[in-house]
């Protein structure tokens, strides 16, 4: 295959990566189009494989989309990845989390065996009001928690969402803080795929027990010396 055929296939494929990526993060053309300062009709010809963008523009783009680069040097397609469903109802995911919130304050408070009027009467709220948050009928503002779970001995980041989509999505973002929190060499070592075996084996080793690491240590120094 010739240099003008390669280059034209080339052009097409990388078309069709990049309107799956720009997909996959719901963005319209007129966003990406503006996020690496091309005109619409010149982002569009990129999407059909009528012309290519430079690399400068590729990597303004993975920036843009929260992407690694190396996707558009793959065959997975991303947007096909995305769940066939509606977007999250944020407004009911709000309404959910209110309830949820409303049963760990009534939970806290039970285990510190406190009445609610009690509760109310020290917080300088309205017996009422609190019965609706606990209840989930009224949203409890955030310096009001506060000041509840300090009498109640109790901490704001145990009712942080954990398991629902904002939760999960809170979760990989402390994750990604946490690495690049880390010394660079410390990142540069997780990201090497031929240390991945070195990271099994500590995560392996911090789910076991004093004890049990002390064996190991014995027998690490019986095979030593």
């Amino acid at each position: 295959m010739d240099i003008k055929a390669r280059i034209t296939i080339r052009t097409k494929k990388l078309g069709v990566l990049i309107r799956d990526a720009r997909l996959a993060a719901r963005m319209s053309i007129q966003e990406c189009a503006d996020a690496i300062g091309v005109s619409r009709n010149a982002f569009r010809s990129y999407e059909i494989g009528r012309n290519a963008p430079s690399l400068p523009e590729l990597e303004i783009l993975v920036f843009f989309l929260n992407l690694p680069i190396n996707h558009f040097w793959g065959k997975e397609a991303i947007s096909d990845n995305a769940p066939p469903t509606e977007p999250l109802d944020l407004p009911q995911l709000v309404g959910l989390r209110q309830r949820m919130i409303g049963a760990l304050l009534r939970q806290e408070r039970m285990k510190a065996s406190i009445s609610m009027k009690a509760l109310a009467e020290q917080a300088g709220i309205p017996k009422s009001r609190l019965k609706a948050y606990e209840l989930g009928e009224r949203p409890i503002p955030v310096p009001e928690l506060e000041a509840l779970l300090s009498l109640l001995d109790g901490r704001i980041e145990t009712f942080f969402d954990k398991s629902g989509p904002i939760g999960q999505w809170m979760v990989r973002q402390r994750a990604i803080q946490e690495f690049l929190e880390l010394p660079p060499e410390l990142q540069d070592f997780v990201c090497q795929p031929i240390n991945r075996p070195y990271l099994e084996l500590a995560r392996n080793l911090s789910g076991l027990s004093a004890e049990k690491l002390r064996s190991v240590a014995e027998g690490i120094l019986d095979i030593t010396f």
